[in-house]
């Protein structure tokens, strides 16, 4: 296992803890989440606003790592996400690539999609 896929696995584990700052430290400062249906969001303050907002009000959160594929400084992650949000169970299919440098998430790019995500969360 590479370097890469290793932090992209830590990253991965740290979801259930929902500590934003535990997860926004796997970023460097520049770092970029780009949730493809939004505009990326870039920096780690930034970073930290954007996934505090969204993992307010979620619980029971377990990421299932379906694959994993790594290759220079790029990780491939197909995930299935569960979490309850505002009490209701979602089970979200995704892909997230991440390049990765110097040991942090220089840029993760997420796909989904986002209905499935609503019509669960509704």
């Amino acid at each position: 296992m590479s370097g890469n896929e290793q932090i992209v696995r830590d990253f991965i584990d740290a979801w259930p803890r929902l500590d934003v700052a535990e997860i926004v430290a796997f970023f460097a400062e520049d770092g970029v989440y780009h949730n493809m249906m939004l505009d990326p969001v870039k920096g780690r303050e930034a970073l930290t606003g954007f996934i505090g907002g969204f993992v307010n009000g979620w619980s029971d959160v377990k990421w299932e790592l379906v694959n994993i594929a790594a290759a220079g400084n790029l990780v491939f992650a197909e995930r299935v996400d569960r979490m309850k949000v505002g009490g209701k169970q979602v089970s979200l299919p995704c892909c997230g690539v991440f390049e990765i440098e110097g040991g942090k998430i220089k840029i993760w790019r997420d796909y989904f999609d986002l209905a499935t995500f609503t019509k669960a969360a509704e």
